[in-house]
């Protein structure tokens, strides 16, 4: 069969790709066709657009580039035409894929959606649209079936495929993954993942470096954005306490002792990597005015609204300071305050029910049609 499949950004290349596997061990005849990154194309999908090309941030810089938008739209019902899928799988991503799914509906395609828009954020109207336009959702978060059920729609939960994408990846051993990475050998690492989009790395990495010299027993380590080249990093690489590392963020996780992270998936893979954390955040001023009045969440970060509760700091807007930064590492560093997040960690790997959620997907995707 033929499968048409859109991600826009890192995190969506990630579970795209793992589908992608998922969908030809079942289906050995597929033909795969995507808009993603270089993990999906390596899967086995052919490519037709990289997300590069596609991830904006925020109102503002949506404005500036509407017209790209615009043309990235008219590009994508032109090559599913050309394309001819048996179904269209859409990924997050939910400003463009609403959009297509509308057009894809209204010409008689089979629509699906894996990993749901954050409609229990912000606009749930959007529910609405979902219902219209989309014949199956399968969702990854636990608290979101109960949502969609009170809008009258059954979802399918699969789990979260992090589980999946966190077990199916390669780690290196402490020892080797210092020395290929010139880090210091001794030193307890705290990681900083400052986000996958220029315009937000901008802003969190000077100000999440602005901790090393504080914490001087420590070595601080950025973790390189796959969307983004390494040049990119150089002018923050001039302080020699600072290290680097490229496509190895797990391995990363998997040996550091705290972190500091942008909100996002990331707030979660640091969590399942049982790593004490503080979330960070700060937006440009008018797109954060326009979103604190649209959003209705008590949360940002994804450990905290799956387990209800305040289990990481976050820090956002006018909050992140550098001040406030350095009293909640320094917060997370502290042995009784460690062991508390820790167990937290434990419970939420709970909650989100095992791994196998690409194999699910992609069973019931080959089942309905």
């Amino acid at each position: 069969m033929r499968y048409y499949i859109i991600a826009g950004e890192a995190s969506g290349d990630l579970h795209g790709s793992n589908l992608i596997k998922a969908l030809i061990k079942i289906d050995a005849e597929a033909k795969i066709r995507c808009w993603g990154g270089d993990l999906m194309e390596q899967a086995g999908g052919e490519l037709a657009k990289h997300y590069k090309e596609m991830a904006f941030m925020g109102f503002l810089e949506v404005v500036r580039n509407i017209f790209t938008i615009f043309r990235n739209i008219a590009f994508c019902k032109q090559d599913i035409r050309r394309f001819k899928p048996d179904v269209i799988i859409f990924i997050d991503f939910s400003g463009f894929n609403l959009r297509i799914a509308q057009w894809a509906k209204q010409q008689g395609f089979a629509t699906t959606y894996y990993i749901s828009p954050q409609v229990w954020a912000s606009r749930a109207k959007r529910v609405q649209k979902i219902k219209a336009y989309i014949d199956h959702m399968y969702v990854i978060l636990p608290f979101e079936k109960e949502f969609y059920a009170r809008y009258d729609y059954h979802v399918d939960f699969v789990g979260h495929p992090l589980l999946d994408a966190i077990a199916n990846t390669q780690l290196i051993e402490e020892r080797a993954f210092r020395e290929q990475n010139g880090l210091d050998p001794q030193k307890k690492l705290i990681a900083l993942l400052p986000g996958s989009r220029k315009q937000e790395v901008k802003k969190m990495l000077s100000l999440m470096l602005s901790l090393t010299e504080g914490f001087p027993e420590y070595q601080f380590v950025i973790a390189g954005a796959p969307s983004l080249d390494a040049s990119f990093y150089q002018p923050y690489l001039t302080n020699k306490k600072v290290g680097y590392v490229a496509h190895q963020t797990y391995t990363l996780l998997t040996h550091a002792h705290a972190a500091l992270v942008t909100s996002g998936t990331a707030t979660l893979e640091t969590a399942l990597f049982k790593v004490p954390q503080v979330v960070c955040y700060k937006g440009n001023w008018i797109s954060f005015q326009i979103a604190k009045r649209i959003i209705t969440l008590d949360y940002i970060s994804l450990v905290n609204l799956i387990m209800g509760k305040e289990v990481v700091k976050e820090l956002i807007q006018q909050d992140l300071t550098v001040p406030n930064l350095k009293k909640e590492l320094q917060n997370i560093l502290t042995p009784s305050n460690r062991n508390s997040i820790l167990e937290a960690y434990d419970a939420l790997e709970k909650k989100l029910g095992g791994p196998g959620a690409s194999k699910k997907v992609a069973e019931q995707i080959i089942e309905n049609l």
